[in-house]
């Protein structure tokens, strides 16, 4: 948080949303004073367009030869604003997410309007010196940089919101988000979190004292806090995906959560209920797995849904030195880096590369770092130690594409 002197007429916030298909970005300059603003685009440091945009209203500024963002190819345009004496710098990638079949007719996550393949790994954001709050910018960097090096291409952050630097990093090192909501809620029924781990169970969301939402007031203050979400994040270039409803913890009324958030932020996809108690609303069908084989379910006639597994894993392996306590939670344990490389090999060439071909779309592993007892990290919690070599991650990640 800061503070700083501001001309009496200056910019409050941009909306920055880009249209690659049209080859444009639309502006929106938000002021308390009416006037005009101009709008300069760069490229590389130099002017690629320049407009002059009336304050509070939306107008699409052509960039020539768009230049696609992609995890591939990071690449962002820079902008400045001048609105009377007040000036702002901020920054664009042109990048589309949708939903579409490919050439086969399965529906797939589509990137700029191909097909693209997520393999993402779960991100809860927990820092052994900070709990929720990193030691430093270049610890943010560390683990999203990291990550990228192991060939992941996402990252679902979990139940958190990270501070906006996290989300430049994502930007400019190119790694797609996917944005999970703070849940909410009071004391849900056991049934409603147990039973689906080992059971196909699926219940009924309108069933709001189930769930823990009897709270109309608190029902109420989730609709609120997710629009204030959406805003909050709607200028990120790697965010792809938004996710209201995890594994039915405070869960409600998800179809049409789902519905709200997509005439919100229609630029980008939807997971309604991630793991758990599928409504049938949103973009994917999203499965948790972890304590069976993976298997590609079959699809429900009229549904065009994205398959997508967003979590599975959890694999845990202790590192002396290196664990917060004596506890020991994952999925399934090992004793050495060797057994635990092999059972996460064998995982993904059995089971999730077959999957593909089959419609899967994405994927999200369980985790990437310790959290306290739960040692299913790629990394430890304090980050030191990478438990499987960097060399076998990158040729699993290398196998899960589309081709």
């Amino acid at each position: 948080m800061w503070a700083e002197c501001v001309p009496a007429v200056h910019v409050e916030r941009l909306t920055l949303t880009p249209h690659l298909g049209e080859g444009c970005v639309e502006v929106t300059v938000h002021a308390e004073a009416a006037g005009e603003a101009r709008v300069e685009i760069l490229a590389a440091g130099a002017a690629v367009a320049r407009a002059v945009v009336p304050v509070g209203q939306p107008v699409r500024v052509p960039i020539p030869d768009a230049r696609p963002w992609s995890p591939e190819d990071p690449f962002l345009y820079d902008v400045t604003v001048e609105l009377g004496a007040d000036r702002v710098r901020g920054y664009v990638g042109m990048r589309s997410f949708s939903v579409g079949p490919d050439e086969n007719g399965v529906p797939r996550l589509l990137l700029n309007g191909r097909p693209y393949f997520h393999a993402g790994i779960l991100d809860q954001g927990y820092w052994s010196d900070g709990m929720y709050t990193a030691p430093s910018d270049e610890a943010m960097i560390h683990d999203i940089a990291t990550m990228k090096r192991l060939g992941f291409t996402m990252l679902r952050k979990h139940i958190k919101i990270e501070p906006l630097r996290w989300y430049y990093h994502c930007d400019r090192l190119g790694m797609l988000v996917w944005q999970d909501m703070v849940n909410g809620g009071g004391d849900y029924h056991p049934l409603v979190i147990t039973v689906p781990v080992l059971t196909p169970l699926r219940l009924g969301d309108r069933r709001h004292r189930w769930f823990g939402r009897a709270d109309a007031q608190g029902r109420a203050r989730f609709r609120t806090e997710l629009r204030d979400t959406v805003e909050h994040l709607r200028n990120v270039v790697s965010l792809a995906v938004w996710v209201p409803f995890n594994e039915g913890w405070g869960q409600f009324d998800a179809a049409r959560i789902a519905a709200e958030v997509a005439e919100l932020d229609p630029t980008r996809t939807v997971d309604h209920a991630s793991g758990w108690h599928d409504q049938g609303g949103g973009d994917l069908k999203s499965l948790h797995v972890y304590f069976r084989r993976f298997r590609v379910p079959r699809r429900r006639r009229g549904d065009r849904r994205v398959l997508v597994l967003s979590e599975y894993g959890g694999y845990n392996l202790r590192v002396d030195g290196h664990a917060f306590n004596d506890k020991d939670f994952g999925y399934r344990r090992y004793g050495s880096a060797e057994q635990l490389g092999e059972a996460f090999s064998r995982l993904h060439v059995e089971q999730i590369v077959p999957a593909i071909r089959r419609g899967l779309s994405a994927t999200v592993y369980t985790q990437l770092s310790d959290v306290e007892d739960e040692l299913n990290g790629l990394l430890t919690y304090d980050r030191e130690t990478l438990k499987l070599p960097a060399e076998l991650v990158r040729s699993v990640n290398a196998l899960l594409r589309l081709e």
